[in-house]
């Protein structure tokens, strides 16, 4: 396990040879705010990064804060998107698939934390999975090629998702995506073990690619609440700490897929809820979902 100034020493170091393309999905508060800054001041300012949320007016204020570039092809911007609705999604990573010629770097934060029963989007979908699940694979399927145009140029191609390795359960393949059987509790738990399974489907798929996913303990973010940071204040961590283990765990990670707890480190299988087959109907019904959402679902 790194100390923090161990692990805040490795981030300092990074030095890529080439502008680095990085997308923070959720950037604009909380972890991914804190992820984005980061990574801003380890490469001082020298990368193309790109904050997706729904907040402008906190992404320029951001954006503003990082160092200011001096090299060229290197530039901070925002995109909007609500990343609950997958038919935003779709026309955001159509966008950026445009625009854009690699992504070294996906970083999938957004999310909301609550235990009250199923509240679903416009499209179908439970809002807390959506965000906190089906949004991540739809990002990180579309801007595949992205990923794969970075890594084939000998570059990283790396995505974390900040959520709650670790902290899954066993999931009901026949309840997958908790229509059936819904509660606030069911979904947290339920959630960290798709993450698992996507991204070992992600790393089958592309053996030579980073798939990390990330416990970042029990930060101090608005997510948290005035109230529970207050009452948990002594087994919390600071959302700029938490912000330098999830970039190391992000620069650090090797090919394939893992699962890390608060602090970096490797978990390896340790209370992981997978199968083969819950990998495989995994992946068809989220298809299936997010697909239909795309060319059915209504949006705003």
């Amino acid at each position: 396990m790194p100390s923090l100034d161990t692990t805040k020493a490795a981030n300092a170091k990074y030095a890529p040879s080439r502008v680095p393309v990085a997308i923070f999905v959720g950037g604009t508060s909380g972890i991914g705010q804190a992820t984005a800054e980061a990574f801003a001041r380890h490469t001082r300012g020298n990368a193309h990064i790109i904050l997706c949320g729904r907040n402008r007016v906190a992404a320029e204020q951001i954006i503003a804060s990082f160092p200011t570039p001096s090299v060229p092809d290197a530039k901070h911007e925002f995109v909007e998107c609500d990343v609950s609705l997958m038919k935003n999604i779709d026309e955001t990573t159509a966008g950026l698939l445009n625009s854009l010629g690699k992504v070294n770097f996906l970083i999938l934060s957004a999310g909301i934390f609550t235990l009250k029963g199923r509240n679903e989007t416009a499209e179908g979908i439970d809002r807390k999975l959506a965000l906190g699940y089906y949004a991540r694979w739809k990002f990180t399927r579309d801007l595949m090629p992205l990923l794969r145009k970075a890594k084939d140029t000998g570059e990283d191609a790396k995505v974390i998702s900040v959520l709650a390795a670790g902290h899954g359960s066993d999931i009901d393949l026949d309840d997958l995506g908790l229509k059936k059987n819904y509660t606030g509790v069911s979904s947290m738990r339920a959630a960290p073990t798709y993450n698992d399974l996507m991204f070992e489907s992600f790393a089958e798929q592309q053996p030579d690619l980073s798939f990390v996913h990330i416990f970042p303990g029990i930060v101090r973010t608005p997510l948290l609440g005035t109230f529970f940071s207050l009452v948990l204040y002594p087994f919390t961590t600071s959302v700029s700490d938490c912000a330098e283990h999830v970039l190391y765990a992000l620069l650090s990670a090797n090919a394939g897929a893992h699962r890390c707890d608060n602090k970096g480190d490797d978990l390896g299988k340790k209370y992981y809820y997978g199968s083969d087959e819950a990998r495989e109907r995994l992946w068809k019904h989220t298809e299936q979902e997010v697909d239909h959402a795309v060319n059915s679902g209504k949006h705003t």
